[in-house]
């Protein structure tokens, strides 16, 4: 026990005598530490006042670049700044800046070409008329040639005797319209010297002789006019010789006209024009045997009509009122105008208020019963679309674009509706259906169920 005391006591001076070792050594280490920081440069006071003035910024001082490249977002698009509003707005504006140019230049040249279009179309609506009647003679066993021949001779002749005869009833009755016309003048004049607006005899000789020195002075003008008449038949005869022409060709070689039409398009572009070309087709000859039903019908009752209460000349102006028939809505105003106005001159106001009458009442029947009838939807056009088509036609080609307007119109929303549905199966068969199939592939119904048929 006593040995033990002893060892513990040796090792606990052993212990004190190094850590007061260890002290000394940390005190010799401080009081180096504390000499270096005394030195001038050091980081004592007067370093610490040294590094302060260095971190002071000075006026020529250019700092070191950095050694990373600065986070600088990068600049804004353009386009990212102008609304969308403004940027759908500019895009429908260029490409109908687009179409706009291409339809200026299609009207430029077709004003170049009129005759030759206008015959060309002209030739179109006779071929539709005429198309049903090669038709059944090819059923009923003639050859095509002839079915072809037998049709455009018996078509123009018809034609040309329905003119010869026009000009023969007008030319009978010159005569006795302008003894009628003169009369309806003379009661003119004594109209207006009884009526209360007090016209003298004096005021309307003065306005007849203003009128003749009118003419006598515009003589010059009136004959270029004639001189212009003349070129304008000629015109009108060449315009006939093309349809003619063109209508043979089309009346025997149709199909393969539009067989040659179809290869001028792109490749992709002939499967919805060879399912258009037939519905146009038929729109059109819809449509021109309709017009001529109707015609016919509004001719034979104003003739009727105006037959009956004694106005002269009602064969050629019920031929006025067919041929007027052509022009919807317009074409009525006029040749009902024209009859109102030969029975106001021949026969008094009483007679051209029952004309009225008469006009109305079959102009009546005409839009309420005949055309829906007669014409039914495939070719129905909105009366607006019908009174802009007309006005435009007639400022672009004058009574021929008139005339041809309205079954421009119908046919082509026939083509357009057609071909919207053929883009529209087009996508629906393109388009992935389940396990691989095609959308049409797994459709409820028939793809060609959707309207497609022009009816």
């Amino acid at each position: 026990m006593g040995k033990a005391m002893s060892q513990m006591r040796r090792w606990g001076a052993g212990f004190a005598a190094n850590l007061a070792s260890f002290a000394g050594r940390l005190q010799e280490r401080r009081a180096a530490v504390e000499r270096e920081e005394g030195l001038p440069g050091g980081p004592g006071e007067e370093g610490e006042r040294a590094a302060a003035a260095e971190r002071e910024p000075q006026a020529d001082y250019v700092p070191p670049p950095p050694s990373y490249a600065p986070a600088v977002s990068a600049p804004r698009d353009p386009v990212h700044a102008v609304p969308w509003g403004v940027r759908v707005a500019a895009e429908v504006g260029w490409r109908f800046l687009i179409l706009a140019g291409a339809l200026y230049v299609l009207m430029r040249v077709i004003s170049a070409v009129e005759l030759v279009v206008l015959a060309f179309v002209g030739s179109l609506l006779t071929t539709a008329l005429l198309q049903p009647t090669v038709a059944m003679l090819k059923r009923a066993g003639l050859p095509r040639g002839l079915a072809t021949a037998v049709t455009f001779i018996g078509g123009f002749v018809v034609m040309g005797l329905v003119g010869w005869f026009v000009a023969w009833q007008v030319m009978e009755n010159t005569d006795m319209l302008s003894q009628q016309l003169q009369d309806g003048i003379g009661q003119l004049k004594k109209g207006l010297l009884n009526s209360p607006f007090h016209v003298t005899e004096t005021q309307i000789n003065q306005i007849a002789k203003n009128l003749q020195h009118a003419i006598g002075t515009n003589a010059e003008q009136i004959t270029s006019a004639g001189l212009q008449g003349v070129t304008v038949v000629i015109e009108v005869f060449t315009g006939i010789f093309l349809a003619m022409f063109s209508t043979l060709f089309l009346l025997y070689d149709g199909r393969n006209v539009w067989q040659w039409v179809l290869k001028l398009f792109p490749r992709d572009a002939r499967e919805g024009l060879v399912g258009a070309g037939p519905r146009a087709w038929r729109t059109l000859t819809l449509y021109v045997r309709g017009t001529v039903i109707v015609a016919f019908i509004d001719a034979v009752c104003i003739g009727v009509g105006i037959y009956f209460l004694g106005v002269p000349m009602a064969v050629p102006l019920a031929v006025v009122i067919f041929l007027g028939a052509f022009i919807p809505l317009v074409g009525a105003v006029a040749s009902g105008a024209l009859a109102m106005i030969v029975a106001l001159v021949t026969q008094g106001p009483f007679t051209m208020l029952m004309v009225l009458v008469v006009v109305l009442a079959v102009q009546q029947i005409e839009g309420h019963v005949l055309q829906p009838f007669i014409l039914g939807r495939a070719v129905r056009v909105h009366p607006l679309g019908v009174v802009l088509s007309v006005a435009a036609g007639s400022l672009i080609a004058g009574i021929g674009g008139a005339v041809v307007a309205v079954p421009l119109v119908a046919v082509t929303n026939t083509v357009v509706g057609y071909l919207r549905v053929h883009a529209q199966e087009a996508a629906l068969r393109a388009a992935p259906g389940p396990h691989g199939a095609t959308a049409v592939e797994v459709a409820p119904v028939q793809p060609g169920a959707s309207g497609g048929e022009a009816t």
